[in-house]
């Protein structure tokens, strides 16, 4: 540490440094012994950063960011990351089956059913019987809580039999999605509807998975939109819903096009999102309405998103508009689908409210965006705030002048 100004800012670029040396080495990490290493490291720096004697922000000065705050936040992100990259352990397997035994039990079955749901436990307690080389039986709550038992006495380690546990998990997957489709008392009628329609026409003895996702996955590899949509149409759960628009977007012809338009032209949040996906120009004028939408910041959030995605310079002068909308969540998502659609007229305003904007959030996406588009007008304009007040705009900006640095020595 040196004197002067040095003595105040070197803890915090140390401790950022650090960071991203932590990040890098989680990037990296392959077993539980690299993910333990990590934590130690991540150990390390949560101490140090309580002892450092980082600068406070100005009292008078209510935007002015808090080092301490951001490095701290940085922090937990990767604490975050770091619980993702762990496992999976033999205690996911387990939980999973204690939720299939409370599904079990608390259902009302119809009487077919019953049956199906008997043979999803059936199933399932064959395929833990055959991974851990055991002798199981039943197809009853006890079964599952003999399979639970089986699993947690078999000691299994993270590292030595990742390939056993994630076996397990795709047993247990199987049987959540066998439950799921099983016939309850409220779906009968729905599934009553759907026999009626011939969606179930394609199947053969399907047991592994539930009817309704085969016959979907059926349609889709036959190109058959219609079923699908009668499928999206007629299903009730997130899970058949999140498959469905899943297949319809993979599918992205005219009749998948014409139906999330339709859905997105009522305003329906996961037909933007799929059309986003599909990159669907022609959808652009419709998703453009849903720009200034005020009122509707969450139909404001996905369209803007599913804009960027699509990546149409036609959208760039109406979503510019919204980096000084009111509504202070609302004007980072304008600024990331600017970056996203690339589009060099966006470099201006972008770089205004880098200047200007009282919301660090929004200033960093800013950044971002003036990076995405890669220009070296757009990435001077970004460079300009190295020494920044908030880390995140800080990054960006070096991360920029680090390009222009590159582009110069090309």
């Amino acid at each position: 540490m040196t004197d002067g100004d040095d003595e105040t800012d070197l803890p915090a670029e140390t401790l950022d440094s650090r960071l991203d040396e932590a990040a890098e080495a989680l990037d990296a990490a392959e077993t539980e012994a690299d993910l333990d290493a990590v934590e130690e490291r991540l150990d390390e720096i949560a101490a140090d950063l309580d002892a450092a004697d980082l600068p406070s922000p100005d009292e008078d000065d209510e935007d002015a960011a808090d080092p301490a705050e951001e490095l701290a936040d940085r922090l937990d992100s990767l604490r975050e990351e770091l619980a993702a990259a762990r496992g999976p352990y033999a205690s996911d397997v387990t939980d999973a089956i204690e939720d299939a035994t409370a599904t079990l039990s608390d259902t009302r079955w119809t009487e077919g059913g019953e049956d199906e749901a008997a043979a999803a436990v059936e199933t399932f307690v064959a395929d833990v019987s055959e991974t851990l080389d055991t002798d199981l039986a039943g197809d009853d709550e006890a079964a599952l809580d003999a399979a639970a038992e089986t699993v947690a006495d078999a000691g299994l380690d993270p590292d030595d039999d990742a390939e056993t546990i994630q076996a397990l998990l795709e047993a247990t997957d199987a049987l959540e999605a066998g439950l799921a489709d099983a016939e309850e008392w409220d779906d009968l009628e729905t599934h009553e509807q759907l026999r009626a329609q011939g969606f179930y026409d394609v199947l053969g003895h399907y047991k592994d998975f539930p009817p309704e996702w085969a016959a979907l996955k059926e349609w889709e590899q036959r190109g058959n939109v219609e079923m699908v949509l009668l499928a999206l149409d007629s299903f009730q759960s997130d899970f058949m819903e999140r498959h469905c628009l899943e297949a319809l977007t993979r599918m992205n012809d005219e009749a998948a096009f014409d139906a999330m338009h339709g859905r997105a032209s009522k305003r329906d949040k996961p037909g933007i999102t799929a059309l986003g996906k599909m990159g669907a120009e022609d959808a652009v004028e419709t998703l453009i309405e849903y720009v200034d939408a005020d009122s509707d910041p969450g139909l404001q959030k996905v369209t803007l998103k599913a804009l960027g995605e699509i990546g149409s310079e036609e959208a760039t002068g109406p979503i510019a508009n919204k980096l000084v909308a009111e509504n202070e969540e609302i004007r980072p998502y304008a600024a990331r689908a600017l970056g996203l659609i690339g589009d060099t007229r966006a470099i201006d305003p972008l770089a205004d409210t880098l200047a200007d904007d009282e919301h660090d959030e929004t200033r960093a996406a800013a950044a971002w965006a003036l990076r995405q588009i890669g220009t070296e007008r757009a990435l001077s304009a970004a460079a300009e705030f190295a020494d920044d007040r908030a880390y995140l705009v800080q990054h960006e900006a070096s991360q920029a002048a680090d390009a222009l640095s590159v582009e110069g020595t090309a």
